[in-house]
């Protein structure tokens, strides 16, 4: 695989302003000039705010939406729609595109998202060379409480403070 899709999970909740819509968007935009192409759930918040960023970095962007939501098309930025019938496939399908994970604040979607990716890695049906990133702190109570009880699990999972730490592990493992 020679193009280099990282996935994006985060809530779509996220406003123009937000912290956390920021910082998907200085996300998308750094690693769009670092060469990465950006996958996405396509709608709004954190997934239009990365792709706007990747998209006004001269970026490409991906966005898998899902019929079953009942939603309209993807956001303005996206500019390669994969259209999935379930959210199964539509996970399935974002995971299957990434070389590496970026996972930012969301709710219970972002937090199948990465149950799903995290529980791949940890049974090895993913190589061990497509990252998994935890953004901020939100995330890390939940890695800290499951390392209680698998403490291996925690080799899996990266962590990064700053949109500039995301692509500097993403360029030194990917590329």
């Amino acid at each position: 695989m020679s193009e280099k899709i990282i996935t994006i999970f985060g809530t779509a909740t996220a406003i123009s302003g937000d912290p956390t819509y920021v910082v998907a968007y200085e996300i998308g935009k750094l690693l769009a000039e670092a060469g990465f192409t950006i996958a996405n759930g396509g709608y709004g918040g954190t997934m239009l705010a990365s792709a706007k960023g990747a998209s006004e970095a001269g970026g490409k962007t991906i966005g898998v939406t899902c019929t079953a939501f009942g939603r309209g098309g993807a956001n303005e930025y996206i500019q390669q729609e994969i259209v999935t019938a379930t959210l199964d496939e539509r996970l399935d399908t974002l995971i299957k595109l990434g070389r590496g994970y970026v996972v930012l604040p969301g709710a219970t979607g972002t937090l199948l998202e990465l149950a799903k990716v995290w529980e791949l890695k940890n049974k090895g049906f993913m190589p061990a060379d497509k990252p998994i990133i935890l953004v901020g702190k939100f995330w890390r109570g939940l890695a800290d409480l499951i390392a209680m009880v698998d403490a291996s699990s925690r080799r899996h999972i990266k962590e990064a403070d700053r949109p500039e730490e995301v692509r500097n592990i993403l360029v030194e493992i990917i590329g």
